[in-house]
């Protein structure tokens, strides 16, 4: 059809990252289910310019992904844990593959 030949033109070649980009999960564990964790994780990456979400996981942790200059995740977890309420007792954490086309940080879950 060609209404959808539009399609076939797009350029679908992945944005450049930034150098030195990496792309983090995280698996943390404390009191993080139920005070607010990953609103305030959304907050403290839309001010450091991170991409990602958080989500809260059956076992009573949070996964966390999160995207952008590796130096600024410490800055997160210190934003995240003003609150009185959240105690993070440990995280694990593992390096994955940048995502070109992630955009923006989202709360995932109920």
């Amino acid at each position: 059809m060609a209404m959808f030949e539009f399609l076939k033109k797009k350029d679908h070649t992945p944005p450049v990252l930034p150098e030195g980009t990496v792309r983090r999960r995280y698996t943390i564990w404390g009191q993080v289910q139920g005070v607010g964790f990953r609103y305030r994780a959304k907050y403290a990456a839309e001010q450091l310019g991170l991409v990602g979400w958080a989500e809260n996981m059956e076992d009573g942790t949070v996964q966390l992904e999160v995207q952008g200059d590796p130096t600024l995740f410490p800055k997160m977890f210190q934003m995240i844990q003003r609150s009185d309420y959240i105690q993070i007792a440990g995280m694990r954490q593992t390096d994955i593959p940048p995502d070109p086309w992630a955009r923006g940080f989202g709360v995932r879950g109920y």
